[in-house]
């Protein structure tokens, strides 16, 4: 099983320009084998591999000579994620593969060679030497690759892919050691025991600050310095939103998986693309980022051993009495509370969905069945 672990670089100037040149480089050859993949294609209806591509590499060195400052490697490893990309279109996976620009992602891997000093808070990388970095945990796995990658404010970050040789093995479904998680917007999560996680609404709290700042970079000529430092501002405000949901994230979901009492956990398999259609909801889910706290905890179970049950998302969890089963078809989103009429009793309407989600993901694993498989 890999686990990836991320840290902060600190690269003085000649090491930052190095790292530029590799950025543009691999970014350069990327566009030259997405070039050629579509002429070969429009040619000869056939596709070419990433091999024949790197078969190129010495050729291309000597017509550019500014390839060989860079790390091979990684020239390589950029070729060989085009071709995933490329393969991934095909198989109906995802989008065909754009030509990067100097706004896509910077980021670049090395496959080998990668060196961390955890004494020194020192990573070492072939053609590019040493760099300090903030040491916040430890590993002992081996490294497969590392990942060097830019945001937006110029902040250097490694992430090291490891072969971790331990794989937990997930324990028996039982319903006193299962707890079902409702998602919204008022509350962050509701958990079927009753708890309510507030929803921290990152981006709402910083809306008015992020409205002024976007102002005043409209307001100024583009492509001056002025400019540059308006929007350096907007895009270090959005870093602090996104460090802060991340942050929260990470927590929240280290929490759930870490519980003693808690050994399997159930969630609905929302539609929230479709959710996102709706344009009175769509900033709201997405400051939520329902989508990332999934890919959170389905990582997470799956390096600490715990169950993660996914409920269709047709099941009517809010309408359905968790006591009698009756069903309340009129049930309307504005309606927090509401009594059923069978039984006399009063609901709260997420933390009866969540006790429905508990429930509706039991019964198959009660009957012998085994549990939902976790989306990779």
């Amino acid at each position: 099983m890999e686990r990836a672990y991320k840290y902060r670089l600190y690269p003085n100037k000649t090491q930052q320009t190095l790292l530029e040149k590799h950025f543009g480089s691999t970014r350069w050859i990327f566009n030259y084998g997405l070039e050629k993949k579509i002429k070969t294609y429009e040619k000869i209806k056939k596709s070419i591999n990433c091999f024949e591509i790197m078969n190129e590499l010495p050729k291309l060195k000597k017509e550019n000579k500014w390839l060989k400052e860079v790390n091979a490697q990684s020239l390589q490893m950029s070729l060989r994620q085009l071709d995933n990309a490329y393969t991934a279109f095909f198989k109906k996976k995802n989008r065909f593969p754009n030509f990067k620009n100097k706004k896509s992602k910077n980021s670049f891997s090395i496959p080998q060679g990668n060196k961390i000093d955890f004494e020194k808070g020192i990573a070492t990388f072939i053609k590019i030497g040493k760099i300090k970095l903030i040491i916040d945990r430890t590993f002992k796995s081996k490294i497969i690759k590392a990942t060097i990658s830019k945001n937006r404010i110029n902040q250097y970050f490694v992430s090291y892919t490891t072969d971790n040789k331990k794989n937990p093995i997930p324990k028996k479904v039982k319903e006193k050691t299962t707890i079902g998680i409702d998602m919204g917007l008022k509350d962050f999560i509701v958990i079927s025991d009753g708890r309510k996680i507030a929803n921290p609404k990152f981006l709402n709290n910083s809306e008015q600050r992020l409205k002024i700042l976007q102002r005043r970079a409209s307001k100024k000529v583009k492509k001056s310095q002025n400019c540059q430092k308006a929007n350096f501002k907007v895009a270090k405000l959005h870093n602090k939103i996104k460090s802060q949901r991340s942050y929260f994230l990470h927590n929240l979901t280290y929490q759930l998986t870490h519980e003693n009492q808690v050994e399997s956990i159930a969630i609905e398999n929302l539609n929230i693309k479709g959710m996102m259609k709706n344009h009175c909801l769509a900033k709201s889910i997405g400051d939520a980022s329902w989508s990332e706290f999934v890919r959170h905890l389905t990582y997470k179970c799956k390096w600490y051993g715990k169950n993660l049950l996914i409920l269709g998302r047709f099941e009517p969890s809010s309408k359905i009495c968790n006591v009698c089963g009756q069903i309340k078809d009129n049930l309307k989103l504005s309606d927090r509370k509401w009594t059923c009429k069978k039984c006399q009793t009063e609901h709260d309407r997420d933390i009866n969905a969540a006790i429905n989600i508990k429930k509706f993901a039991l019964s198959p694993a009660l009957s012998g069945v085994e549990p939902a498989e976790m989306p990779h």
